[in-house]
Parts: C-alpha cells; sequence; structure tokens
C-alpha cells in the first residue's frame, strides 16, 4: 500500500465521520448534505439514507459525488482533510444493509429491514489529501477516471 493510501485511511479508516456529501440536482445545481461516512480499505465510503430521500433521485440521475470530511473539531484545522471524487450508487441489498448495519443507526432506522433504510456506496477514484499551509497530495483509481459520468454506472453497479 502506498504512503498516501495509509495517509488517507489513517483519516477515516477508524470511525464514522460528519462528512458533507454532494450531489448534482436535475437543474444541474449542487446539493451538499451532512453524512456519516465510514471508509474501507478499497477506498469505497458507505453511509446510511432513507430510501425517499431527494439524494437517492439525484445518485440515479447522476452518480457523480464529492464528500468531504476530516478533521472532527474546527479548533483542530491542523489535522488533515480529504476532498473525495467518486460514483456512488444507492442500494438496499438485503446483505448490503445487514453488513452496514450498526446499533447507531436504531436512531433513524427500525433495524437492517426497515424498508426505509439503504446504503449509499461511493467508490472514489479521486482524493485530495490536504494539511493547511502544505500541498495537495492527490491519490487516483485510474481504471475509474475515464469512466462516463452518469446514472448508467450505478445501474451496472449495483
Amino acid at each position: 500500500m502506498s504512503d498516501l493510501k495509509d495517509r488517507i485511511l489513517d483519516v477515516v479508516i477508524h470511525q464514522p465521520m460528519l462528512s458533507g456529501f454532494a450531489t448534482v440536482t436535475a437543474e444541474g445545481k449542487p446539493w451538499v448534505r451532512y453524512v456519516v461516512a465510514e471508509a474501507s480499505a478499497d477506498m469505497t465510503f458507505r453511509f446510511t439514507s432513507f430510501a425517499t430521500a431527494r439524494k437517492v433521485e439525484q445518485i440515479a440521475r447522476n452518480a457523480e459525488g464529492h464528500l468531504t470530511c476530516g478533521i472532527p473539531d474546527p479548533s483542530k484545522f491542523h489535522l488533515p482533510y480529504l476532498q473525495i471524487q467518486g460514483r456512488a450508487v444507492f442500494t438496499t441489498d438485503r446483505a448490503a444493509r445487514e453488513a452496514f448495519w450498526s446499533e447507531r443507526l436504531k436512531v433513524l432506522f427500525s433495524g437492517p429491514d426497515d424498508p426505509r433504510y439503504g446504503v449509499v456506496v461511493l467508490r472514489a477514484y479521486r482524493i485530495e489529501y490536504t494539511r493547511v499551509g502544505q500541498p495537495v497530495e492527490v491519490w487516483t483509481r485510474e481504471e475509474d477516471l475515464a469512466a462516463e459520468p452518469t446514472g448508467a454506472w450505478h445501474e451496472a453497479h449495483a
């Protein structure tokens, strides 16, 4: 594993992280909301969503998404943060919901079988690792950079 990838994972792999997730509206405008994202070692990020949330329709129309995370406390601006570009899919697949389920989600959903519960999976293809006052470092997943940024991606990877 590369040193940069290790440092990126150090920012996000240990715990769920409050993040800003941006999608594109039907009018082509950005829309950002808070999510609590979790990362896996393959640079895939996951977070829950209600099946009826507007982000689900936005992802279906345009799979391009952007996640910003990394500074857990405003007094800690010296810590690194990440700008993550990727393609998203919303899934209600039983195995995906059960794999992602944790007790902390009970405040939102009755359990992994709750029909309102789904998981957004964002497969990162570009991540900027940033520390204030230092040059930005960029990790890329080359095979995903050339893929078409449309809703068709989510159907092929669902």
